[in-house]
């Protein structure tokens, strides 16, 4: 027996192997999709008929069609089809995946057994091909054209790329591999310089779309090569132009070309364009340049008769040219600052570097002299340096110093620094707010009296200052209310902000402000110390933060304190204190308190300090050391009172005879 029932599982699997590949899906029953490929989102129907006698034990009893799309059931009816089969019909009123299975399914053993299978599809039809351009290849004369599919339909879908206009005079043209959005038209389909219409067709099983039809010649899009650039030079004459010369590419000098150049100086975001270059001239001429300035350029080229498709050659290789130099123009912003010293004046001079389009070439230094430079006089030099600053030592009755920037081409007209007075009136208000992380803007009241220009001075508020321990500029604009500074300016830092307005012959009064570009929580919290310390009260200090941790403006500090059987309290702080003392706490008790600082911009905690609190206060200490002491004196007093007292010893301790 034990042996027979080890068998049925066998005997059941061999049964089920028969079922499903003796029989098989392609016997035993068919199923049958209408239509197997349809637009996402609509009805399906499907029919599976299983013929009794051809599948393997089900020849007896009744068969019971079920259904699964992919591993989820769905109902259909069931019917008695011709000739003893049975026949399940299904719909499926909204198709919505792009690919599924559908099974036929049959109760057999208890079990559902899949006997037949139908693969649906669903998408859209093919969406418009987009941005076709093509480029004939000079190498092979090969017209190589490539777009970009549109989205995606979901469904197995064939590109083809199709010309009219050709040699053989009907739609011709090329099939993209692997999947790819480009092909090439090989020679001997084209029919150069002649107009052809290419456009690429997309087909799947729902239907077909167009590209816009391009009308090209293939030489219009003719890929050249591009020239080379064989000389630059300035034009001796004409001191801010150059001439260029270059040579057409091999292949190209046939043809008639228009060119474009292209330069720009290091420091330029951008190219500049120069447009319209014939190219079979060979030269050009173009003005414009800074002097003393090197220039990156580059040049290219194509077909003056093609159209706004024509593909345009690649950028030479870049050349590179500095323009010569020519003495430095304009006028140098200076500032200063001057003390008298012993009948004599000690003056720092500071300026600002000439522009590169003043400078004409790379500033080799500067002059400072007590006179203007005249034909045949020299002026005696009283500072000549590299540095952007200068100090010096000058009578006490000098009011100008001229300054001037030289280079190898020459010196600049003298830029006169009068030596004002700062006892000008001062502004009426100035503030300074964030420009960006590494920006301020300063904002100021203009005052009644006309201001010829405005001079900004700021510096970090640290230890340690940055690159410059005092940046300034100057601001030509009398009518301006703000300024955007940003040399030097990092964030979490403090800056002091001075503002000076220049009259008509003197220098106001500075006005002063401090500011962050960007504010953070502190670094860390102050340490507290404990100041005194009674049953019911303890006073807190603190020193103040330094300005390096601040990370921004303290607006508050908190203290929090708590016990093992009272929850936290706190109290907020005004940042200008530091010291606190806690309240209404109770008597021998351990509490541990600690000190938050707050910015605009965050929190940060600092450590815990523990403090146990007194059993009586220094009143209550005080007042029980005055009763002790009086108990005390009391008891003195009147021992001494006994002592000299012979009436009361004698009562106390009487004198007893031998």
């Amino acid at each position: 027996m034990a042996r027979r029932g080890a068998g049925t599982p066998f005997l059941q699997q061999l049964s089920l192997l028969l079922l499903l590949h003796l029989g098989g899906t392609l016997g035993c029953a068919s199923v049958t999709v209408s239509p197997p490929i349809v637009p996402l989102g609509s009805a399906v129907t499907a029919s599976c008929t299983v013929q009794r006698e051809l599948c393997q034990g089900l020849e007896q009893g009744r068969v019971r069609i079920s259904w699964m799309l992919d591993n989820k059931p769905v109902a259909g009816s069931q019917r008695q089809g011709p000739g003893g089969t049975e026949v399940s019909n299904l719909t499926l009123p909204r198709f919505n995946h792009t690919q599924a299975r559908l099974f036929c399914c049959v109760e057999w053993n208890g079990t559902k057994q899949r006997i037949g299978m139908a693969e649906i599809r669903a998408g859209y039809p093919p969406a418009k091909p987009l941005n076709l351009s093509c480029v004939l290849n000079l190498d092979d004369y090969g017209l190589t054209c490539q777009w970009q599919q549109g989205t995606n339909s979901h469904l197995p879908t064939s590109f083809v790329l199709k010309c009219m206009g050709s040699r053989a005079q009907a739609v011709t043209g090329c099939t993209p591999r692997g999947g790819h959005s480009h092909c090439t038209v090989p020679r001997q389909l084209l029919q150069l310089y002649r107009q052809m219409e290419i456009w690429v067709s997309a087909t799947n099983s729902l239907g077909t779309a167009e590209s816009e039809h391009l009308h090209i010649d293939p030489m219009d899009v003719a890929k050249l090569d591009p020239p080379t650039l064989q000389s630059i030079q300035s034009i001796p004459f004409q001191t801010d132009c150059i001439a260029l010369a270059w040579d057409l590419a091999w292949g190209t000098k046939h043809m008639e070309l228009q060119c474009e150049l292209r330069y720009r100086a290091p420091e330029d975001p951008a190219w500049a364009l120069v447009s319209g270059i014939i190219g079979q001239a060979g030269t050009a001429q173009h003005c414009g340049f800074l002097f003393g300035t090197q220039y990156s350029f580059q040049m290219r080229c194509r077909r003056s008769s093609a159209s706004a498709l024509g593909s345009w050659s690649e950028w030479s290789p870049v050349r590179n040219y500095t323009t010569h130099e020519k003495a430095p123009t304009g006028k140098l912003d200076a500032w200063w600052g001057a003390q008298p010293a012993g009948g004599r004046l000690e003056v720092q001079l500071r300026w600002k570097a000439p522009r590169q389009r003043e400078a004409n070439g790379r500033v080799l230094g500067y002059c400072v002299t007590l006179s203007p430079r005249r034909r045949g006089r020299d002026p005696p030099i009283i500072c000549n340096t590299t540095r952007t600053q200068c100090n010096f030592s000058v009578p006490a009755a000098t009011r100008r110093v001229y300054l001037s920037a030289y280079n190898a081409a020459g010196e600049s007209a003298p830029t006169e620094v009068i030596l004002l007075e700062r006892t000008g009136q001062p502004l009426a208000g100035l503030r300074a707010v964030p420009g960006g992380e590494r920006s301020l803007w300063v904002h100021w009241e203009a005052p009644l009296a006309p201001v010829t220009a405005y001079v900004l001075e700021w510096q970090r508020v640290a230890a340690e200052p940055g690159h410059c321990s005092v940046c300034w500029q100057m601001e030509h604009d009398g009518a301006a209310t703000t300024a955007l500074i940003q040399d030097g300016i990092e964030p979490f830092q403090r800056y002091s902000i001075s503002l000076y307005p220049l009259y008509e012959g003197t220098v106001g009064v500075p006005i002063h402000t401090t500011a962050y570009s960007q504010q953070k929580a502190p670094s860390h919290a102050p340490k507290l110390h404990l100041k005194r310390i009674s049953k019911s009260e303890a006073e807190l200090c603190w020193e103040p933060l330094p300005v390096e941790v601040q990370n921004g403006f303290i607006t508050s500090y908190t203290i929090f304190w708590a016990s093992s059987i009272t929850s936290t309290a706190s109290a907020t702080v005004n940042p200008s204190l530091n010291s606190f003392a806690i309240r209404g706490l109770k008597p021998s008790t351990l509490y541990k308190v600690h000190i938050m600082a707050s910015t605009a911009a965050g929190s940060t905690n600092g450590t815990s300090l523990t403090l146990v609190t007194t059993v009586l206060d220094d009143t209550e200490i005080q007042f029980l050391f005055l009763s002790l002491g009086l108990v005390f004196v009391g008891l003195m007093v009147l021992l001494i009172c006994f002592q000299k007292n012979e009436r009361m010893k004698e009562q106390l301790w009487p004198s007893v005879p031998d």
